[in-house]
């Protein structure tokens, strides 16, 4: 870029000179204005240090700076980024890869604010009922804010506004708050173990809630207490769980001063125990202590439905506004566009201006494949990919302009065939006025790029540097590039050899018969053993359902010898012995889990170094080199390598602990330091803390001579993390990475009894990362395993051995097996949409050997 401005002199480009946050090799970057800006490289290559830590950060602390003190301590910031200097900048918003979970009042439609139009409908348009129970038809009075009056009985009455129908205000349901759902005391959780008698604490609210005296009240009661729970009678058995609050004279003696006495105390029976306990919960510890003797019910008043009687009377054409939040979003737009030809003359024109404000939203969200999804589905049980999708929807409606949108693998979720949804939505960001970067791995999106930044060569310290940067026609073109011959179509993704389609199941089946459940119908699943199996379909189309609430735990019910789910009638899966889920939940909750600690490593490392002969000459244990409980742990940071600062009216502040730099441990042991056997004499050796600082290739390299050790490093190299360090913080790992971290202690090993599931592996991976993550999976099948793997990916589903493609659509137009078999039989299947786009890299079966 030769300008900072253009013909208006208004800047074209921001300007990043110097910047050095985390990996950032102390970069110089021109970044294009109103234009979608990819962001490109391998993980850990610098891509979210660029876009998350120098654009955001510092695009959203200058537009905070302009507020006051008092506003600023309220809302988050971002610390100031290394660099040396960054211009024309713009206020700047990042929708993260994931997006925070939900309170238990949040619904698709609130967060989406669907339902803001919907309910406006329902209170301007509706039938609405009197205090006498008579209908009245629609009438302007309620937008003219006059009286209505009932035409069979004459009472006069306010018509209902919108937020008479908002369950998180005036609609809300006595019952259950506006929750749809009633706590009730769960009997089955009050003896846990039968074998035990009263006396022996059989009755575990009464040990955990009430005083242990409730033993010698119950006695009173006539039940036996020394006998074992199973052998009381139904009478003695009734009494403990439901029994009348009588009092009773007891005598009790004090279980620490040993002293007896007498009392008449009354019976709180089991139930009641609980009950009583959960009405004076006050905090969240209590409410801990009480939960675990609960279960969620549906509220028996609303139904679930979370709106009280008076909001459900009101009718719009034949429905009650939770009769329409119940249907799928693509079936509500046509009932929504119905409504205003259905409406009386003079209401014409309020409903058809209702109804546009409806539908401008509605169309976002089907283009982005939530369309399957209802206004009433809470919103703690949408998945990570439509969370993102929902707050991007959001962003494009609010019409901002002028500003700067950060997007972190908003693909993440995406069947192929939403991804034009999505770069539909980038482009109304953009003709709006407003400049996006975005980073992501998707071929597909980085091609739709207006200009490309491409961060490597590598990860951690091998990368932070600008590969290429240009348009997608330049970086193609670019020596150094890395993701070029994935933007030119030349990589053959095909790389693992597919098992001939007539030896599929020479290693046997795994077979499914289940029920319908959800939206999901009654399926017949038949699976090869000992292959790599793709499962695909648009988001909502009952991949989850059918393999992580059905086929999963059916495989472990059959293990354990218990009794299969409900919905499932019969599984097959003869010498499957293990069944192991690999999903991308983050690893660890703090700062204590490290990559060395959760490989296992830092314990083997621990006895090496206290093995030393300047630890034994001090006496030094194994247990203290410990950074968590360890003597030579750094007590500054109490060995967690950094320490939060209160900065008064900023955001509190980590920094990285002055005493030790993060290094977790304290002076005296940079003194212990271990030398290979083969080292020089006058070698200087390393020590433990020095040790956690470098990375997996790095500590390979020094201690290739201790057996052990090395071949735990060489499984995470293998794995494709050799960039982490030993001391990295597992919970800020991506998906991707968390994911073969927890592959790591089973590699190897015999797998023959064993099945994987894999849910959406190629989460946050580069096109180079997928094809590491394929030949894990190579290697897992070789040593005998079963793998299955829930997918978008293409490069993924074309390496599959098999494929089952769920759908044809999401939410009820889905739930069904479209087709099966080789990626080349899915991409000529024309029922299926996956092979649709799988046509594209996938050649003719005919064409290749096996």
């Amino acid at each position: 870029m030769n300008s900072s401005s253009n013909g208006n002199n208004a800047p074209d480009h921001i300007e990043i000179r110097g910047a050095r946050v985390h990996n950032l090799k102390n970069i110089d970057l021109d970044i294009p204005l109103g234009k979608l800006v990819g962001v490109a490289g391998v993980s850990g290559s610098g891509k979210s240090s660029l876009a998350l830590g120098v654009l955001y950060a510092e695009g959203s602390r200058r537009y905070l700076e302009a507020l006051s003190a008092y506003t600023r301590r309220r809302m988050t910031q971002a610390a100031e980024a290394k660099i040396d200097s960054i211009e024309y900048i713009p206020a700047a918003l990042a929708l993260h890869q994931r997006p925070a979970v939900s309170g238990v009042r949040s619904t698709f439609g609130t967060s989406t604010e669907l339902l803001n139009p919907l309910r406006l409908m329902f209170s301007r348009l509706g039938s609405h009922r009197c205090p006498n129970g008579h209908m009245l038809p629609p009438s302007l009075n309620v937008a003219a804010e006059r009286p209505l009056q009932c035409p069979t009985c004459g009472v006069r009455f306010d018509g209902p506004s919108a937020e008479s129908f908002s369950f998180n205000s005036q609609g809300a349901c006595r019952t259950c708050s506006g929750t749809g759902v009633v706590r009730a005391v769960d009997e089955t959780t009050l003896v846990p173990d039968e074998t035990l008698s009263i006396d022996e604490g059989a009755v575990a609210p009464w040990n955990s809630l009430m005083w242990s005296l409730m033993t010698d009240v119950c006695r009173e009661m006539g039940v036996r207490t020394d006998v074992p729970f199973s052998e009381l009678t139904e009478r003695e058995r009734e009494i403990v769980f439901h029994g009348p609050a009588e009092k009773k004279h007891i005598l009790y003696k004090a279980k620490k001063t040993n002293q007896a006495g007498e009392l008449d105390f009354t019976y709180f029976n089991a139930v009641y125990t609980v009950e009583n306990a959960l009405e004076k919960v006050k905090d969240e510890k209590g409410m801990k202590r009480v939960e675990k003797f609960l279960k969620q019910d549906v509220c028996p008043d609303c139904g679930g439905t979370r709106l009280c009687e008076q909001a459900r009377s009101t009718l719009l054409c034949g429905k009650n506004l939770a009769e329409t939040t119940a249907m799928t979003l693509d079936a509500l737009i046509p009932w929504v566009k119905a409504v205003p030809a259905a409406m009386p003359e003079e209401l014409r024109d309020v409903a058809e201006s209702i109804k546009n404000q409806f539908i401008h939203t509605a169309k976002r969200l089907t283009d982005l494949g939530l369309g399957y999804l209802s206004l009433d589905r809470a919103g703690y049980t949408l998945s990570t990919g439509e969370r993102q999708r929902v707050q991007l929807a959001r962003a494009v409606r609010n019409r901002t302009t002028g500003v700067l949108y950060v997007l972190d693998e908003p693909s993440i979720g995406l069947h192929p065939s939403n991804v034009d949804g999505l770069l539909g939505v980038v482009d109304d960001l953009i003709a709006h006025g407003n400049s996006v970067v975005l980073i992501d791995h998707d071929v597909r999106v980085l091609k739709a790029s207006h200009w490309l930044i491409e961060m490597g060569p590598g990860a951690g310290e091998h990368g932070g540097r600008v590969l290429s940067q240009g348009t997608v026609e330049d970086v193609s073109k670019s020596p150094n590039s890395l993701i070029a011959r994935f933007l030119t179509d030349d990589e053959d993704t095909v790389i693992r050899k597919r098992i001939d389609p007539k030896a599929m199941f020479e290693h046997g089946h795994i077979k499914l018969n289940t029920d319908p459940l959800h939206t999901v119908r009654a399926l017949r699943l038949d699976l090869p053993k000992g292959r790599l199996t793709a499962v695909t379909g648009v988001s909502g189309s009952g991949k989850t359902t059918l393999i992580l609430e059905s086929l999963l735990p059916a495989l472990k019910a059959q293990i354990d010898e218990k009794p299969l789910p409900a919905h499932v009638r019969s599984v097959e899966a003869p010498e499957i012995g293990r069944v192991n889920l690999i999903d991308a939940t983050p690893i660890g909750v703090n700062v204590r889990s490290t990559v060395a600690t959760y490989s296992g490593i830092l314990d083997d490392l621990r006895r090496l170094y206290a093995a030393v002969p300047e630890a034994k000459a001090n006496g030094y244990k194994v247990s203290d080199f410990s950074y968590n409980t360890g003597s030579l742990r750094c007590p500054g940071c109490d060995g967690t390598g950094q320490i939060t600062m209160d900065v008064q009216f900023l955001p509190d502040v980590n920094i990285i602990c002055p005493d030790c730099g993060g290094s977790r441990y304290m002076k005296e042991a940079e003194k212990i330091c271990y030398r290979s056997p083969k080292a020089a004499q006058d070698s200087p050796g390393v020590s433990l803390p020095e040790l956690m600082g470098m990375t997996v290739e790095q500590a390979l390299e020094f201690l290739k001579d201790v057996k052990k050790i090395r071949d735990r490093l060489q499984v995470l190299a293998d794995l494709g993390l050799g960039y982490l360090t030993l001391g990295e913080s597992t919970p800020a790992l991506s998906g991707g990475e968390a994911q073969r971290l927890k592959l790591a202690a089973e590699m190897g090993k015999a797998q023959n009894d064993a099945v994987f599931v894999f849910d959406e592996p190629t989460i946050g991976l580069h096109p180079l990362d997928v094809q590491v993550l394929i030949g894990v999976f190579q290697r897992l099948i070789e040593n005998g395993a079963t793998v299955i793997v829930i997918e978008h990916d293409l490069d993924m589903i074309a390496n599959a051995d098999y494929v089952l493609d769920m759908g044809p659509g999401g939410g009820e137009a889905g739930g069904q097996i479209v087709a099966v078999g080789t990626p080349s039989e899915i991409a000529n299947d024309p029922q299926s949409l996956t092979g649709k786009y799988l046509s594209k890299i996938v050649k003719d079966e005919n064409n290749r050997e096996y």
